[in-house]
């Protein structure tokens, strides 16, 4: 893989084979979609295929799935080929809450697809395509 140089704590972009990785990370919020909006608006009309890794994000709201969509929805019009890989029940969960899954078809991804192991290490489970909780509200008890 060819690392795209940059210097930025929330994005790091791989490109190889004509395939583009992007890993978010952090709080993907108002000021964080601020910030990546240009750098993902550029991949999307420069990539024929898009892989956006969102596993190592520790939050994410509705602006941070709008600009998801967004990103998603001008890489389906291109005929380009989008991927999302996440698997956090939180955001799955979001995901299904506002009916955007046949936008952004997340799927867990392999662990090693763009980030080194982690510190602690956990690393990112990967398999078949993740399936969205089938029913709302709490999904492990709160303490």
């Amino acid at each position: 893989m060819q690392l795209i140089p940059r210097h930025d704590p929330y994005l790091v972009v791989r490109s190889t084979g004509g395939v583009t990785v992007a890993a978010l990370r952090g709080e993907l919020d108002l000021v964080l979609v601020r910030h990546l909006r240009p750098e993902l608006d550029a991949l999307v009309r420069e990539s024929d295929a898009l892989t956006v890794d969102i596993r190592r994000l520790t939050f994410c709201d509705a602006t941070g799935l709008g600009l998801l969509a967004h990103c998603a929805g001008r890489m389906h019009r291109r005929g380009a080929r989008w991927r999302l890989h996440c698997d956090q029940p939180w955001i799955l969960r979001l995901i299904r809450l506002t009916a955007l899954g046949d936008v952004l078809r997340p799927e867990p991804g392999p662990a090693d697809l763009l980030d080194p192991p982690d510190p602690l290490g956990q690393q990112a489970p990967s398999g078949p395509a993740v399936s969205l909780p089938a029913e709302p509200g709490v999904t492990r008890p709160v303490s």
